[in-house]
Parts: structure tokens; sequence; C-alpha cells
């Protein structure tokens, strides 16, 4: 009896590398699956189903994953305003993380004896794979033929053309990695230290140049109305959000960051819909939460994004951050006002019934409803004090 083996299946040249490999050289029974985590439309699920089949799969599954994706995680990348190095919403490591962690259910449930993958030995998505399915299926073989065999491009090709395969692979310009919180830009300048990337390298192209406004609504931290319309899962009104400034080039970035493997590495993405919803919703915060739980969340939420990034999703500790974060979004309700620019957009401000800059209480600058001139007086006496000691004690060494 053939043993079995779940393979994590893009449609790429490396995946489809792997699912002939797998089965005319190991001789296994290949089960390709792939996770839709924002990047397929139902066409090209079809289109993969098809692909994955003519490569002699013995089963192919596409499995949605956009709600669960969301739900796991990218709802605490809002909730935290993650950006790593203040730059970038971390679209492809959230995504890998689910996707390897459906892949090893699928595994599990399947009763797979392996588990492959096709990434190669240079980037971070090989430990991200590795570790989750190390945790969630200890005892399934992990096959990576492409990083253990170091394969070039032209040596997969002829593999395939001799086995029979003969769709031709043509080498983009750019590789481009889409999802539900984003899509990647990788290409020649990306390896390089001081070249942007070009216009067409971006998959949305600019058309549009009149400005527009957006409102979004939140509640509890979570996006539930866009100009007005109300959707049943936040997932498609982040698709909503995409949809209305992605045309004008907003979101484009190039971040630069430490990797997993421990070298430097560039990549550039666009997530129009990540950064205006991110930005609306950090404004939101400083408006309704406190000076202390916006400082402690900022502190929570690097250390989460940067755990995310570095495969440790599984961590317990990712747990327990996000049971802060939910709680911190109790009073995070409100509307935020933003004005659509090409490549940029504008916040223009907030309206919530949870507002701490009432009026009640004072206006900066203008009036102090709360509080006396002597008040002050006396409060700056006491908080001077400890730096009065100090300068008074050490004057002999200025």
């Amino acid at each position: 009896m053939s043993k079995k083996v779940v393979l994590a299946f893009s449609g790429g040249l490396d995946t489809s590398y792997c699912a002939k490999y797998l089965s005319e050289t190991l001789g296994y029974e290949v089960y390709a699956v792939t996770v839709n985590t924002g990047g397929f439309t139902e066409e090209e699920e079809k289109e993969l189903e098809k692909r994955a089949l003519n490569l002699g799969v013995k089963k192919y599954r596409c499995i949605n994953a956009q709600e669960d994706y969301y739900n796991s995680c990218v709802k605490y990348l809002i909730f935290g305003n993650v950006l790593k190095n203040n730059t970038y919403p971390l679209s492809v490591s959230a995504e890998r993380t689910i996707q390897a962690q459906e892949i090893a259910k699928y595994a599990i449930e399947t009763g797979a004896d392996a588990i492959a993958h096709g990434s190669t030995g240079a980037g971070n998505d090989q430990v991200r794979f590795d570790l989750i399915f190390q945790v969630m299926c200890p005892d399934v073989e992990i096959i990576t033929p492409i990083r253990d065999m170091a394969l070039s491009r032209e040596e997969e090709i002829e593999f395939l053309k001799s086995h029979g395969y003969e769709s031709e692979f043509q080498k983009a310009q750019y590789s481009v990695n889409k999802g539900l919180w984003g899509t990647s830009v990788g290409g020649k300048e990306t390896l390089t230290s001081r070249n942007s990337l070009p216009e067409e390298a971006f998959p949305s192209q600019v058309k549009e140049i009149q400005s527009s406004e957006l409102e979004i609504e939140f509640n509890k931290g979570e996006v539930v109305t866009v100009n007005g319309e109300y959707f049943e899962h936040p997932v498609y009104a982040i698709q909503k959000i995409e949809h209305l400034a992605s045309v004008y080039g907003i979101g484009r970035d190039i971040h630069v960051g430490d990797t997993i493997v421990g070298i430097k590495g560039r990549v550039g993405f666009e997530a129009a819909a990540a950064s205006v919803i991110i930005k609306a919703h950090h404004l939101l915060e400083k408006h309704v939460l406190s000076k202390y739980q916006q400082m402690m969340k900022s502190q929570l939420s690097d250390w989460y994004g940067n755990w995310l990034h570095e495969a440790l999703f599984l961590d317990p500790v990712m747990r327990n951050i996000e049971s802060f974060l939910m709680d911190s979004q109790k009073t995070v309700s409100g509307k935020v006002f933003i004005t659509l620019h090409p490549y940029r957009f504008v916040l223009n401000g907030i309206e919530s019934a949870h507002d701490l800059m009432s009026d009640q209480f004072g206006s900066y600058g203008e009036a102090n409803r709360a509080w006396t001139g002597d008040d002050v007086k006396g409060y700056t006496k006491i908080l001077s004090n400890s730096l009065n000691i100090y300068h008074h004690i050490n004057k002999a060494d200025r």
C-alpha cells in the first residue's frame, strides 16, 4: 500500500515539481492542498485543482480559511496596530502561520505518513512551515525537495518535462504573494539596499486620481461598516476597503528587516486595507484609551508581531497577549473619517461615545474646568521634587 503525503500546493513551479517528484520518484500518494487566505478567486481555485490533477495527485483540496485567518490572527494585528519595524503589516508571515496549521490538520485528518512543502533554504517560510508541522504532527515526516536538493529553476522544469508535464513556467519579473492582509512583491530591486520598486511592479495600478471620502465604523476594535454599509464578517469589510483604497496606490512600501535565518532582507508590499485600517484604528484608540493602556498595548503589540514573524505563533504567551488585546478593545467603538488621495490618505477625525477628549473637563490650551491655577502650582511642585533633590545633590558634577 502506497504511503500518503500531504503537499502544500500553490500551483507554482516549486510545488508542481514536488507533486511529480513525490509521486513519480518517491512513490507517494499525493494529497495536494491549497489554503486560501484571501489570495485566490473561485476561478483561480478551479485552475489550481485542474493543475494539481494534471500533475497526477491522488486528491486535491482547497481550504477557504479567510474567516479563520481573521479570527485567529488578523483581528489581533488590528487590535495591536501591528506594523513590523513600524512599516510592514506582516501580510505573508501571518498567513503562512495559518496556512501551515490548516495543512497540519489536513495531514492528521487524512492519516498522512508525510507532509511536504516547496520552500527553499533561503527564506523565512521554511521555518514557519517546519515549526508548525513539528508541533502539531510531530510523528509525520517533513519532506522538502527544493530545499534538500538545492534545485535550480532549470532543473525543476527539465524534470517536469521529462515526466510528461509540458506546462510552460514563465519566470515572472516579480514574485507576488497575495492575501487578505496584503500583497508582497519581490524583484531585483528588493535584492539591493538602494533601489525602489517601479510602478509596474505593483499588482494594483493607480486608477483613481480624484479624492474621495471614506468612513469606517469600529465596534470593540473590529470593522463593522464601511461608508455606512454593514458587513456580516470583518473579512468582507476588509475586502471592501481594499477595493476602495487600492485604486489610489495606497499602502505601498518596502520593508527592511531581520529574517528568522539571521540575514537582512527587503520585500516590497502593497496593503491598502491594512494600512488604512491600522491607522484609523490607532487614531480611534488615541481618543478612547487611557495613556497607560496605549503604552502597554504598544509594548505587547511589538512582541506579538515579532513572535508571529519568528514562527512562534503557537507559544502560549501569544494567547496571553491576545487576551490583553481583546480586553483593551471594550471602548474602541466609533467612526473614523478618512480622505483617500493618490498614494496617500488623510485621517480627518473620529466620532465616538467613548471619546476622552471631552470638553466637560477642559479644552487643551483654551480652558480648564477641572482644576485651578493653584492646583497646577502644587502639583508641579510635588512633581519636580525628586528632580530638585537630584540636581541639588549633584550640582558639583555639572
